[in-house]
């Protein structure tokens, strides 16, 4: 147990952290690491390990992370960006429009490929317009964090979440939506409040762009509403049929990847194979732990204070805490083994996805959005600090999840 355990550690050290500290070992680097030097030392059988990873979490998540993906093949992210980018309204409308556009897109979409494909557009066209980039950054991140707790298609959490407590499409959504698109008109009201006089660049101040500018994809009108009809066919089947939802998504998949126009491998080179390994690492590294029986002793004491993994509002409290600490997929990782059998799942699933989501915007690393967003700033001699960050993400955060709080309560 104590070698189980101290592996563990190490592995969600390097989860809070980013890599394991002395090393060049990231996230994935370690869950990996983690799980294979506990399979290889005898800490957990291959059947074990093989029998611990959720085949319905991984297919789920890679089908949709490959219709994502032919988006942007496809160019719709880029065409979408620049659109709303070169829109003729002052900076207040553009930031409700960025934010509005940014939840949409997140919600039905995954909302780490719409960061990855429209931050870096977003920011070279604030440049253009000399406008300063920071809030129209942070309102398309909150918006994104924030918009995705709304259905299981916004994040891998949300996935995770929907499968271990076997949620329906409709039924997650009813449970979290309402409240994840009331904070976008919060996300707007701060950020408005927090940059007043500071909506362009001052004086001469020109962020670098040569180095990092890259011509948007142009769009391939057929391939998109190829990829929307498809996209539109999965929600519909997810909402109507009884079929599993891997099943779905995978079958989505497989008509995208067979094209005329786009070979499989450019469209696969879109897809976050990273996260899918992290994924089975950590799959393999909790069921090691949950064997030692530490984690019951622990759940005990956190009933002992009043906390209960089964109790929507004490899991809001726990998910905006842990997964600030070790990430939101780590996080909902943590606890999906112990989360099954609630008798109320679709608040259950509400507290997470909205712990998780609200809590995000709160420091720059809460989220894979937020580190996309600073890595583009960083670039571009952008100067975004944690402080500039916390500004107005944290207050939103706050807010938003006081308003889950009261959500949540009446739920349950």
């Amino acid at each position: 147990m104590d070698l189980t355990l101290a592996i563990f550690v190490l592995v969600y050290l390097a989860m809070g952290v980013g890599h394991l500290p002395g090393f060049r070992l990231d996230r994935t680097g370690a869950a990996t690491v983690g799980a294979m030097v506990l399979i290889a030392l005898g800490q957990i059988s291959p059947a074990a390990a093989w029998a611990a990873v959720d085949y319905r979490v991984i297919g789920l998540l890679f089908g949709l992370m490959t219709i994502s993906a032919a988006f942007v093949v496809a160019g719709f992210y880029d065409w979408v960006a620049v659109k709303v980018g070169n829109l003729n309204v002052g900076p207040k409308g553009l930031l409700a429009i960025l934010i509005a556009v940014s939840g949409a897109m997140a919600a039905l979409l995954n909302k780490d490929v719409v960061a990855v494909a429209m931050a870096p557009i977003f920011c070279s066209i604030c440049v253009e317009r000399r406008l300063n980039p920071l809030p129209f950054l942070l309102g398309f991140c909150f918006a994104a964090n924030f918009a995705s707790a709304a259905t299981i298609l916004g994040s891998p959490q949300n996935m995770i979440v929907a499968e271990t407590l076997h949620l329906s499409f409709g039924g997650f959504m009813a449970a979290a939506a309402p409240v994840a698109v009331l904070g976008l008109p919060v996300i707007w009201i701060v950020i408005v409040l927090c940059y007043r006089g500071r909506w362009e660049l001052a004086g001469d101040a020109q962020p670098s762009t040569a180095s990092v500018a890259t011509a948007p994809v142009a769009l391939n009108r057929g391939e998109t509403v190829k990829t929307c009809l498809v996209a539109s066919a999965v929600v519909a089947a997810f909402i109507f049929s009884d079929l599993p939802h891997m099943l779905i998504a995978l079958m989505g998949a497989s008509v995208l990847l067979v094209s005329r126009r786009f070979a499989s491998s450019n469209l696969l080179h879109h897809v976050n194979g990273d996260l899918l390994l992290l994924l089975f690492g950590l799959f393999v590294v909790n069921a090691a732990l949950t064997a030692t029986g530490l984690p019951e002793q622990v759940l005990a004491g956190l009933r002992g204070i009043g906390l209960n993994l089964h109790d929507p509002p004490s899991m809001l409290i726990i998910m905006a805490v842990l997964s600030n600490i070790v990430g939101n997929n780590p996080a909902v990782m943590l606890v999906a083994p112990f989360i099954g059998g609630s008798h109320a799942p679709e608040a259950l699933g509400a507290a997470i996805a909205l712990g998780t989501g609200f809590s995000s915007s709160a420091v720059i690393f809460g989220s894979l959005v937020g580190i996309i967003v600073a890595e583009e700033c960083r670039k571009r001699g952008i100067a975004l600090s944690f402080a500039e960050f916390a500004r107005a993400g944290l207050p939103t955060s706050i807010i938003c999840l006081l308003m889950a709080a009261v959500w949540i309560h009446h739920l349950g």
